[in-house]
């Protein structure tokens, strides 16, 4: 079953983790934040509205469809006067327009249909000021298949389960799918950049197999039922039993930034 955003068991799925300085440095060259309004669409937990406003942002609005994952920010953020929350989705947002200088929607589209891409770039292209930018961070299908290893986990969950490769890349959109949509809502200068994430670092495997069994941060894994993640946690064992010392997970993101 799907992931449910709403529910009280998951508000904390996409909190309490730091994004990487590898994230930061990626960003800090596409577009300059220091002294800018910044809004995170679909913020989760506020991750990145955190790293925004440890770079330097004026403000940050963090904005997501889900009270408990905005309950979860409030909290995770507290000790960030410059970053608040509200309610809206990408579709959206309540926000007015020409009021923010960078926009992020990380991980985002495809949570989206294909017929409403357009319509959630329309509102970020409303959202920003004359000369603004939008970012946009997710996975391509090229970005899914890459093989598992002992910094990509992933890789193995679809090894195990190949049903779930045919759901993320069912779900996630290409390059030209996200460029047509960005033309479509009115975006004329786009660019493509490729990042190599610096995602978590585990102490060891059991720290992994703790993470995959708690499905944290890791949407996909709710296709899965507990006997099937039992299962990959088991799978999983084996391919790391010659992995000696901490597990650093790294992921690769596709990057879009558009003006």
């Amino acid at each position: 079953m799907p992931i449910n955003f709403h529910a009280s068991s998951n508000r904390n799925s996409y909190a309490d983790r730091h994004a990487d300085d590898s994230w930061k440095r990626f960003v800090s060259a596409l577009v300059e934040i220091p002294g800018k309004e910044v809004a995170d669409i679909a913020c989760g937990g506020g991750i990145y509205s955190i790293a925004f406003a440890e770079l330097g942002a004026a403000h940050v609005t963090g904005v997501d469809f889900s009270q408990g994952m905005l309950e979860a920010a409030r909290a995770f953020s507290r000790d960030y006067p410059t970053i608040s929350f509200q309610e809206g989705n990408a579709l959206a947002t309540g926000l007015p327009s020409a009021s923010v200088d960078v926009i992020l929607e990380r991980a985002l589209t495809h949570h989206l249909k294909i017929e409403e891409l357009p319509i959630a770039f329309a509102e970020a292209r409303r959202l920003l000021k004359p000369g603004g930018t939008l970012l946009i961070q997710n996975r391509t299908p090229k970005d899914c298949q890459l093989p598992g290893s002992a910094t990509n986990p992933r890789g193995y969950f679809f090894e195990r389960f190949p049903r779930l490769l045919e759901i993320e890349i069912g779900r996630r959109p290409d390059n030209e799918t996200i460029q047509g949509a960005l033309k479509q809502a009115g975006f004329t200068q786009i660019g493509e950049h490729h990042l190599l994430e610096h995602k978590e670092i585990f102490p060891d495997f059991e720290a992994l197999a703790q993470n995959i069994r708690s499905r944290k941060g890791r949407s996909i894994l709710h296709d899965l039922s507990d006997a099937e993640l039992a299962e990959l946690v088991a799978y999983m064992r084996e391919r790391y039993q010659r992995h000696t010392g901490p597990i650093e997970e790294t992921c690769w993101w596709t990057v879009w930034s558009a003006k």
